[in-house]
């Protein structure tokens, strides 16, 4: 076996430029598809981030009710009990206590529908960073009772600092629920229609307004990332048991779910066109490869070189000619990545005030997951693997003395 790999190897650099045109084709196949892979899932994971960073985190406790009836009358009691044995799993990063509701905000004669969120101001801030987003007044304290808007129902409302926002809306157990609330900051939130409509209450501050003391709508249960949900998502919804559910973002936010895997689906067909592009052009080099020494062939097969010999020598080729363009596809894809995910793409013009409007940072994220460049390596491999088939076949085919006549 070692003597068909060594002349396998020499073979190949018989003829240089042919086997470096082959190796370019593979290259250039693997580090486009790499880079556009990686593009792909760098997008996903931002989106992924919005989602979970600015609102929802990566799961939620409820009520069992609660997530088919967004209503406060679904709410539970403030459970430190139940916080400290969510806080017990290891990839559990911290627990966010939230009551939330809806209403209408008012300032003279104007009013519109807005959420309301009650929460407990230096935990929230972990997860949502709403500190670091005020862009005037200030962030809410302990038993604060003022509240902090959105920039945009800042401005709908006509709203500064310090002026008064009222807020009507139903409280628990059907009760009306009006208040006055002085404005202590306004935020700029990522997300457009959220920027529109978010009221922050401090969490004592907003129970005793909806007339739901020490009551909760949510407990936002926060990990490292989205493999670390998938674990714990596991472990708890065994532990968690009626009245209350736990869910995580993915089935909070099925649209963004369907959203991702349509993208990736029309991912996947331009990279099986890339892939079909790489076949091709192997697969040509391979036959012009068997066609150009045909005769060479034939006088090894007359000198005694059995047939099964000589398919092993040419499958080997093949796979090094693959093994080639594959390792240094990789070689070079992934250093680049590296770079390219520490410095994402800026955009500029409509492109990046249009994703700016969709709440996305005007950037071209790339990711370096695993997967992103073993994927493609495998799938070139096999790709290689399969036209290592034809030079085989064309072998044991192959008739002495019609060869030494070509």
């Amino acid at each position: 076996m070692t003597t068909n790999i060594k002349l396998a190897w020499r073979n190949l650099w018989r003829n240089k430029r042919r086997t470096l045109i082959t190796v370019a084709s593979i290259f250039f196949g693997v580090l486009l598809s790499a880079y556009m892979t990686s593009m792909q899932e760098g997008s996903y994971d931002k989106m992924v981030e919005i989602v979970v960073k600015f609102y929802s985190g990566y799961m939620q406790v409820h009520h069992e009710d609660y997530w088919e009836n967004k209503s406060i009358n679904n709410s539970f009691d403030y459970d430190q009990a139940l916080i400290d044995r969510l806080k017990m799993n290891p990839e559990v990063d911290f627990v966010i206590p939230r009551l939330e509701s809806f209403g209408l905000a008012s300032a003279g004669e104007l009013t519109r529908g807005a959420a309301v969120f009650g929460i407990v101001p230096d935990i929230e801030t972990q997860l949502t960073g709403i500190a670091e987003k005020i862009v005037a007044g200030k962030y809410l304290q302990a038993n604060d009772d003022g509240v902090v808007i959105g920039d945009g129902l800042a401005k709908f409302l006509n709203l500064t600092l310090n002026d008064t926002l009222v807020v009507l809306t139903q409280g628990y157990h059907g009760v009306s629920s009006a208040g006055k609330f002085p404005v202590h900051g306004i935020i700029k939130h990522v997300s457009p229609e959220l920027n529109k409509s978010i009221i922050y209450m401090e969490l004592k501050t907003c129970q005793s307004f909806l007339g739901a003391e020490n009551k909760l709508t949510s407990l936002v249960v926060n990990v490292a990332d989205n493999d670390a949900m998938k674990r714990t998502l596991m472990n708890l919804k065994k532990e968690i048991k009626p009245p209350f559910s736990i869910m995580s973002w993915e089935e909070m936010q099925p649209e963004v779910v369907q959203q991702i895997e349509s993208d990736r689906a029309g991912g996947v067909i331009m990279k099986a066109i890339l892939y079909i592009v790489i076949a091709f052009g192997i697969f040509g080099t391979i036959m012009m490869m068997i066609a150009e020494r045909r005769r060479e062939f034939g006088v090894m097969i007359s000198i005694g070189m059995q047939k099964k010999k000589l398919a092993v020598i040419l499958f080997i080729e093949t796979l090094f000619i693959g093994l080639l363009g594959i390792l240094s596809g990789m070689a070079v894809s992934l250093p680049l990545l590296l770079i390219q995910a520490k410095n994402p793409i800026p955009l500029t013009g409509e492109t990046a005030k249009l994703m700016e409007d969709f709440g996305f940072e005007p950037y071209m994220f790339f990711s370096t997951a695993a997967e992103v460049f073993w994927q493609q390596a495998i799938s070139v491999f096999v790709l290689t693997l399969l036209i290592g088939i034809y030079p085989v076949v064309a072998s044991l085919k192959l008739k002495a003395i019609k060869a030494l006549h070509g």
